[in-house]
């Protein structure tokens, strides 16, 4: 098939100067053919858990801690809240917690207000542990 082609000498440009292998490897190293891939399989393979119903006792204890905060001075009492937070992209999310100083609780919209603003929602609250008032 290529045998009146095979023993040909290879073609030297009068015109273009031979480019340095380096070079030559390095105008492929940006393709990538599955664009995109390797970010789809990290975020399946990202581990989210589905949010922990709560008994009514549980519940219960943390409406009583809620109720006791409401009593207190807004911005004077460190507490420590862990909440489910969940997943923009997929089912499930993650627990996290957070310490810092009660701003408020917005009883309309069902949040804590932490002093650096985070908002907590209440109805994901698992736990709730009062460190000090001042």
């Amino acid at each position: 098939m290529y045998d009146d082609i095979i023993n040909l000498p290879r073609h030297i440009s009068t015109k273009h100067p031979p480019m340095p292998i380096a070079d030559r490897a390095a105008q492929f190293g940006s393709f990538a053919a599955l664009r995109g891939h390797s970010d789809a399989i990290e975020e399946t393979g990202r581990y989210t858990i589905n949010p922990i119903e709560l008994d009514e006792y549980e519940k219960e204890v943390i409406n009583e801690k809620l109720v006791i905060l409401s009593q207190c001075n807004s911005g004077v009492v460190d507490i420590e809240v862990t909440y489910f937070v969940p997943d923009n992209k997929k089912t499930g999310g993650k627990y996290i917690t957070t310490s810092g100083y009660l701003k408020k609780i917005d009883d309309y919209n069902k949040k804590l207000i932490m002093n650096d603003d985070t908002l907590v929602p209440i109805e994901y609250i698992i736990d709730i542990n009062i460190l000090s008032e001042s």
